[in-house]
């Protein structure tokens, strides 16, 4: 018995005169569905469609019809979706409420005023799951984006749905966090529940998944899709420039917990320097450092003047114009840059979208939209944390080219990523960062 029927569905996102969904007719089963395509081709609002955010929470228009679990979904409060679908969104940050791990993973819990003790052994159970018990009782806002995904997956776990949708969970994930989620969803379908999962990288769901849907355009997609690529290797990097930023004995932390103790590193312009390392080892700690955003405990960090480009983990905090144009246009003019909007706009494969309200694409577009917003203008300083998180190959393609344009300008750049692929196209010098120290890698 199909887990879900989607007949005939359309959807529209407010002021879109495209739909982000056409026509869709699909039936889930129970087990592992894998849901695939290029970005922006309608896989997150097909997700959403499950537990009710579209239409309720993003308006629109909607066409046609999806139940889940026998429940209509356009009729159905989301509320009452939540207790059948758990959601782990591409942006763990955006379903955070409170500020502890253990507060967060029973926010649920306390909305359907479950029993304190029962309460208790749910989030353990859950935080165990999902590879995070250690985590119990830190605060949130220390964690990295990797560590906030599993919180999220936990937070999900703990209300025993039926079915779990993960929109790509694996992408800030290093090796160890990524098999722990996939583990845990792997015991969640032998214990007779469902799970959907969204991904670009699919190598190590297909063995196991009942089946796959491919969503381009809006419109499903028969056959399998295009099989992951690699990037082309760089090409021989240009000398380097005189050094662009430099750490000398740094001690970070947040209260008593220190991230880097006593590191000593430095850049240079016209470098790409990629960061590596297990979730939580303290890469976007470093790039904060760099950036000036986070001051020292001890130790000294310089910089030589210029303008800094940062893309958060979470790239949504970038974006608050009406339109990805004006986010590009704004900085270009704060950047005193006479060029057009629409250069870096093609360059990201993001004209189809300009006009578009940033918050309302989907995570792989919303990505390039923040790159787009803070790459313009000739930037001095780059710092890209998780740059390609719900990037397709070819989205990737398209960054691997502006940063070389960068490099090759006199930018000094300094990416943190998890996507071996990107640090063999762009590193001039992979470092290391984990337990408190900067390791050089060959």
């Amino acid at each position: 018995m199909a887990i879900a029927r989607i007949t005939n569905l359309s959807y529209w996102y407010p002021g879109s005169e495209h739909p982000a969904l056409d026509a869709v007719s699909l039936n889930l089963d129970p087990g592992l569905t894998l849901v695939a395509g290029p970005s922006g081709g309608g896989k997150s609002t097909l997700l959403r469609v499950l537990n009710g955010l579209v239409p309720h929470f993003h308006g629109g228009r909607i066409a046609g019809a999806a139940e889940v679990q026998g429940l209509d979904v356009i009729s159905t409060p989301t509320r009452r979706l939540a207790q059948t679908v758990g959601f782990v969104f591409q942006d763990p940050e955006l379903q955070t409420v409170y500020d502890t791990v253990d507060r967060e993973v029973a926010f649920g819990l306390e909305n359907i005023a479950l029993p304190q003790r029962e309460m208790a052994d749910r989030v353990e159970e859950a935080l165990t799951a999902a590879g995070v018990a250690h985590l119990a009782g830190r605060s949130v806002r220390t964690l990295s984006g990797g560590e906030r995904q599993r919180v999220a997956l936990a937070s999900a776990l703990a209300m025993r749905p039926r079915i779990v949708v993960l929109d790509e969970p694996t992408s800030q994930l290093d090796g160890e966090g990524a098999a722990m989620v996939l583990d845990a969803v792997a015991r969640l379908v032998e214990q007779g529940r469902s799970a959907v999962i969204s991904e670009h990288r699919l190598e190590r769901l297909l063995p196991v998944a009942g089946a796959l849907i491919t969503l381009d355009r809006g419109r499903v997609a028969y056959g399998r899709p295009e099989p992951h690529r690699k990037p082309v290797a760089r090409a021989n990097a240009s000398p380097v420039g005189p050094i662009a930023w430099s750490l000398a004995g740094v001690t970070a932390g947040f209260g008593s917990k220190t991230v880097l103790d006593g590191v000593d590193a430095a850049g240079h312009q016209g470098e790409v320097v990629a960061l590596c390392g297990p979730n939580g080892g303290g890469k976007t700690t470093l790039l904060r450092l760099i950036s000036g955003a986070m001051a020292p405990q001890a130790g000294k960090v310089e910089r030589r003047p210029g303008r800094i480009a940062y893309l958060p983990q979470n790239p949504t905090s970038l974006l608050h114009r009406p339109t990805v144009r004006s986010e590009v246009t704004l900085t270009l003019k704060r950047a005193g840059d006479e060029e057009s909007p629409e250069t870096i706009l093609h360059a990201l494969g993001l004209l189809g979208v300009a006009g578009r309200y940033p918050r309302d694409l989907s995570c792989g577009e919303r990505q390039r939209a923040a790159l787009a917003a803070v790459l313009p203008g000739r930037p001095d300083l780059v710092l890209l944390d998780e740059p390609t998180r719900g990037m397709d190959d070819h989205a990737r393609d398209a960054l691997i080219h502006l940063v070389s344009r960068l490099r090759d300008g006199g930018s000094a750049i300094v990416l943190a990523t998890h996507d071996a692929d990107l640090r063999a196209a762009l590193a001039d010098r992979v470092i290391r960062v984990a337990g408190g120290s900067l390791t050089a890698t060959a």
